[in-house]
């Protein structure tokens, strides 16, 4: 994916008419990703819409210019992902080489980690999913599962606590 550096940096600086290029530049590019990632079933166009917004949401939080292209390629992925688990109705949990997992350096402990999180139910696997796997805001959330703000951090705390509890046991 092709960017001007200096378009990149003035949306990050909270520009909106450099947001709104960006986003008009970086679109096919976007869709390219989704018709590559996304499975079947799965509409590349709505990957996309959910891509852009995300991008427009958080491209203040892009931490460097030349991270661009990656952030964006995983966004995508992410979004493609989520759709086709919502299409399945269901939320899986991350590959075992994702980050949140790094810290678990024996594998016995990310297994017994994954069965913890898959023994919660439903609406405390999902809070924490989005919010530690997905790394999605509080308000993200919240307007994802039409929720409270409180009521996410709630779910979340609890997830947390039974997760901890599962693993003691």
């Amino acid at each position: 994916m092709r960017h001007d550096p200096a378009l990149v940096e003035a949306a990050r600086q909270g520009d909106i008419v450099a947001v709104e290029r960006l986003l008009a530049a970086c679109r096919p590019d976007l869709r390219r990703i989704a018709l590559t990632q996304c499975a079947a079933g799965v509409d590349a166009d709505d990957a996309v819409q959910e891509s852009l917004l995300l991008i427009y949401r958080r491209i203040g939080a892009l931490r460097t210019v030349a991270s661009f292209p990656e952030w964006t390629f995983s966004i995508v992925r992410r979004e493609c992902h989520r759709l086709w688990r919502a299409m399945r109705g269901q939320v899986e949990l991350p590959e075992v080489d994702h980050p949140i997992f790094a810290y678990a350096d024996h594998l016995e402990l990310r297994n017994d980690l994954g069965a913890a999180i898959q023994s919660l139910p439903e609406k405390y696997r999902e809070a924490i999913i989005l919010r530690d796997f997905e790394e999605f805001s509080i308000s993200e959330i919240a307007t994802q599962l039409l929720l409270t703000r409180e009521a996410v951090k709630s779910r979340i705390y609890r997830g947390r606590q039974m997760v901890q509890e599962y693993l003691q046991d």
